[in-house]
């Protein structure tokens, strides 16, 4: 139903548009008296084989919803009747800012992807901050930072750890989003020196906390193996808790849609099937140079059951989705639950 019918109604209409219809709708059911339970319960899957510890967090299924859905925390626990187990806010800033001139999102059906130049559009970290705690949680929530477009990079550590620390006692883990290719200059952040800055400081800050937050380094599919080693040797350095691969990506090799519409479409960071294998290829490389000793959040492509399981059998512990939601409707993340869970129990049962 949703793929024969809502949504070739949804993709009649600007994309941005649709999001903001498609949240009035679920805040909508979440308010009808006795329609929460019965989504819920119908969306959520339970086995015991989903349940896992990552970074001192308990998690009672594998699949989450990645950051940029709900970019000002407005709506991550309506959003919890779809079955996620975590929801990630943000990419949230400093101070309040428009993002990037509009249209800035486009959908490309043909690859089952979306190009999107948002530029951190955002109300600011207070706002997040103020809406976390007069709504309460149910749902473990993940609090995505990022720099202010206006802030120069040599500024750009001030700017995460006014986040880090506004948002400290109100979500479960922080992502360090230093890989979005929507912000200019924001990718030569990832650069090893100015890495170490951003992440010491945030970490230096944690140590005085009498609560433990996990923090999560979300990385670039476009980053070489090279690039990757020197991330990844600022792991244990700087105190991470794990790594969220990976970020949309500025390649276009792998679409198929014609250069005059990607032209038509402009910069910006593709998501959704074409970005899987590499993707993948990323999370594998990760879990085989930590021995596996690195959590890791695999994101990116990730659209059908099968694709999920192959993010879990490549190493990463969770997953997350986001074009992938857009694409296939509320029910795919019921599904790959299943689908991991029926991967996992004939783990478990061959091991036995």
């Amino acid at each position: 139903m949703y793929k024969g019918i809502i949504r070739p109604l949804l993709f009649l209409f600007d994309p941005e548009k649709i999001h903001h219809l498609v949240v009035f709708l679920v805040n909508l059911l979440n308010h009808i008296p006795g329609l929460h339970y019965l989504i819920r319960k119908s969306l959520y899957y339970r086995h015991p084989s989903l349940k896992i510890t990552v970074a001192g967090l308990p998690f009672e299924n594998r699949v989450g919803m990645a950051a940029g859905f709900d970019k000002n925390a407005d709506f991550y626990n309506e959003f919890a009747i779809f079955g996620f187990s975590f929801i990630e806010i943000g990419t949230v800033t400093p101070v309040p800012q428009p993002g990037n001139q509009k249209p800035r999102l486009f959908r490309l059906p043909k690859d089952q992807a979306l190009i999107n130049r948002m530029g951190f559009n955002n109300k600011g970290v207070d706002h997040a901050a103020e809406m976390l705690n007069k709504n309460g949680k149910k749902i473990i929530v993940g609090g995505n930072i990022g720099k202010n477009t206006a802030t120069l990079n040599d500024d750009a550590a001030d700017d995460y750890l006014r986040c880090f620390i506004r948002l400290y006692d109100s979500v479960d883990y922080f992502v360090v989003n230093i890989s979005c290719p929507n912000i200019k200059d924001l990718e030569k952040l990832q650069d090893q020196d100015s890495l170490r800055v951003i992440l010491t400081r945030i970490t230096a800050a944690r140590k005085d906390k009498s609560v433990y937050r996990p923090v999560f380094l979300k990385i670039s599919p476009d980053l070489t193996f090279r690039r990757l080693d020197e991330t990844l040797a600022l792991y244990d350095e700087c105190g991470l808790d794990g790594i969220i691969a990976t970020n949309t990506t500025t390649d276009r090799t792998c679409l198929d849609g014609s250069d005059a519409l990607l032209n038509r479409i402009g910069p910006g960071g593709l998501s959704g099937s074409p970005l899987k294998e590499r993707s993948l290829e990323m999370v594998r490389y990760i879990c085989k140079q930590s021995g596996g000793t690195i959590p890791v959040i695999g994101v990116g492509g990730i659209l059908t059951p099968e694709d999920a399981v192959e993010m879990i059998k490549v190493g990463a512990s969770l997953i997350q989705v986001y074009t992938g939601f857009i694409y296939n409707g509320p029910l795919i993340v019921k599904r790959m639950n299943k689908e991991i869970a029926r991967y996992l129990s004939g783990l478990n049962k061959n091991a036995k």
